[in-house]
């Protein structure tokens, strides 16, 4: 395996040349993939294969932060191991040597096992990083202890000046992914912003590679999978209002995803936007002076091989700015706004995990509203009454509830493809309410599911498989008070969007979001009691999608993939 390092365009053009001259040398006549990466630091991983086929294959892994190696031996190319455990008695096999001398370290220092520390040892680089888990298995431990640990130790090799370090998390009992979160989590804790990226573009990566103690490279795939549409998910979500304006949003879209897998379809069209998603536009219409900040709806479709078994529609809320439109944001609070499209950043990056991984049999569309709750005198105001796709008449309470109007079309479009589609179950994530985060606190995302949902336990499915992977979520259930709120009563209108309180303030207000998407879209005629019922879950990301300042988490990314994989398997 080869991993080449490109800089400057032309130095990597001929380096790319040069390895097919001497391809071409080698007599290797069988050319199976070729990519060229469109990436900042050009990463290619290079395998060359034998058993007696003349054959090789360039594979590109454009959103990595660096390569990940994968081997079973500790070779000098190696600069210093990272060692996550909970205790070194967990490594065995020819790693067992190293048992004792991490266990008479302890003798000296106390706190070495439950704290971790640098060791001078006899390995690659003559350097250990020992970064433990602590406990893990009391009753509120959970598999993140691994990922936080991966994180803690990766920063520490890098502050000692390892470049090239061999990680080391040997299986655990308790956890059986424990390798794939500890490794996402050192693999996050290098994530580049997109603005630092572009700004110095020749800047050495702090890490040249990693490496993966394995016996197969499954793990190390699958975290290259999704750590790939994690890094979009951050490009997107965590970069500011103007780098990722509508208009360049869609440019980053195209960027990706024009020459994959996934088929792109954008709607912009200012007339169209007004008949079709109505709602939409109604918060649209208060930035259209600006040409860079017209709102688009993208369209994101990902259709397996073989006979689709399954279908998955899922809605991501992309408020570029969140200034609350005309009950603006006052004192403070209008600061971190820029993460109001966290939610269709997470879409856009679990396609981009999809057009990687390429699962059979399923369908995956994923809808972007993107758009910018503008002030202005064209701006949407309060007292106004609006007619959604699905018909239904709405009066606007509160301006600062644009997220919700931004869906609403989009789930309505969705559930009418949804009637046709094959096992069809409708999403959508989004940063909606400050209640959730009130609710569960930061780095939970909630479910918030209607009855069909609910009896296929589809919601607590996606809780336990997040619970596996590090990607935490919590149940709440829909009651008839959470569509009451919402009901018309003088005739004018059929539902009120909401009312003048912020929703951290307000009883039920990050359930209440999810029946108003649901009585907007016209979904709540495909409940339980339809002869068409249609499963929807809601998943409210305002508490895990990351923090400010700081980096955007990608969540639900690793879950809701991890939830394919069981459609999948089923």
């Amino acid at each position: 395996t080869f991993y080449l390092i490109g800089e400057q365009r032309s130095e990597f053009n001929c380096i790319f040349l040069s390895i097919l001259w001497c391809v071409r040398r080698m007599k290797l006549t069988k050319l199976l993939e070729v990519r060229r990466s469109l990436c900042f630091y050009r990463c290619f991983s290079v395998k060359m294969f034998g058993n007696g086929e003349d054959s090789f294959k360039v594979i590109r892994q454009p959103f990595l932060p660096c390569p990940v190696k994968v081997t079973d031996h500790l070779s000098s190319c190696y600069d210093g191991l990272v060692i996550v455990t909970d205790t070194p008695k967990q490594l065995t096999g020819s790693l067992e040597n190293l048992v004792p001398f991490l266990e008479s370290y302890s003798k000296i220092d106390k706190s070495f096992l439950e704290k971790g520390g640098l060791l001078s040892a006899d390995v690659p680089g003559g350097r250990i990083v020992y970064a433990p888990t602590g406990p893990i298995v009391r009753d509120y431990d959970d598999v993140r202890r691994f990922s936080d640990a991966a994180s803690k130790g990766l920063k520490r090799a890098i502050e000692v000046g390892i470049k090239r370090p061999l990680f080391l998390c040997p299986p655990n009992p308790s956890y059986k992914n424990n390798q794939l979160v500890s490794l996402l989590g050192a693999l996050h804790s290098l994530y580049v912003p997109l603005e630092g990226k572009e700004s110095k573009p020749h800047e050495t990566p702090l890490i040249e590679y990693i490496g993966l103690w394995r016996d197969n490279e499954d793990i190390a795939t699958e975290a290259s999978f999704l750590e790939c549409g994690k890094s979009v998910c951050r490009d997107i979500g965590g970069s500011d209002p103007e780098r990722m304006c509508p208009v360049r949003i869609e440019e980053y879209i195209h960027s990706i995803f024009d020459s994959s897998n996934i088929k792109v379809e954008v709607v912009s069209n200012a007339e169209t936007l007004a008949q079709q998603y109505p709602l939409f536009q109604m918060v649209n219409r208060g930035s259209l002076d600006q040409a860079r900040h017209h709102g688009r709806i993208i369209y994101l479709t990902y259709e397996g091989e073989g006979p689709i078994t399954s279908t998955l529609y899922i809605v991501g809320k992309g408020v570029t700015y969140d200034t609350g439109g005309h009950d603006l944001k006052v004192g403070g609070s209008m600061v971190g706004m820029h993460r109001d499209k966290c939610g269709a950043a997470s879409v856009a990056g679990l396609m981009h995990s999809l057009s990687l991984w390429k699962p059979p049999g399923i369908k995956v569309v994923g809808g972007l509203a993107i758009l910018r709750n503008s002030v202005g005198v064209n701006a949407y105001v309060a007292d106004e009454l609006g007619t959604a796709r699905s018909g239904i008449k709405i009066r606007i309470g509160n301006t600062d509830a644009e997220g919700r109007m931004a869906m609403a079309d989009l789930l309505c479009k969705f559930k009418e493809d949804a009637l046709s589609a094959v096992n069809p179950h409708l999403v959508t994530i989004a940063t909606l309410t400050g209640h959730a985060r009130m609710t569960v606190g930061e780095g939970y995302s909630i479910i918030v599911e209607n009855g069909p949902a609910k009896k296929e336990g589809l919601g607590y499915l996606i809780q336990s498989i997040g619970e596996q992977f590090g990607d935490m979520f919590e149940m709440s259930t829909l009651r008839r008070e959470d569509y009451e709120t919402h009901a018309g009563k003088y005739g004018y209108e059929d539902i009120v969007q909401y009312n003048n309180h912020t929703s951290h303030k307000k009883e039920r207000g990050h359930q209440k979001g999810a029946a108003f998407l649901i009585m907007a879209s016209g979904l709540d005629e495909h409940g339980l009691d339809s002869p068409k019922p249609l499963s929807y879950s809601h998943i409210d990301i305002a508490a895990s999608s990351g923090p400010y300042p700081g980096i955007p988490s990608g969540s639900t990314i690793t879950a809701l993939f991890q939830y394919i994989k069981t459609i999948i398997r089923n």
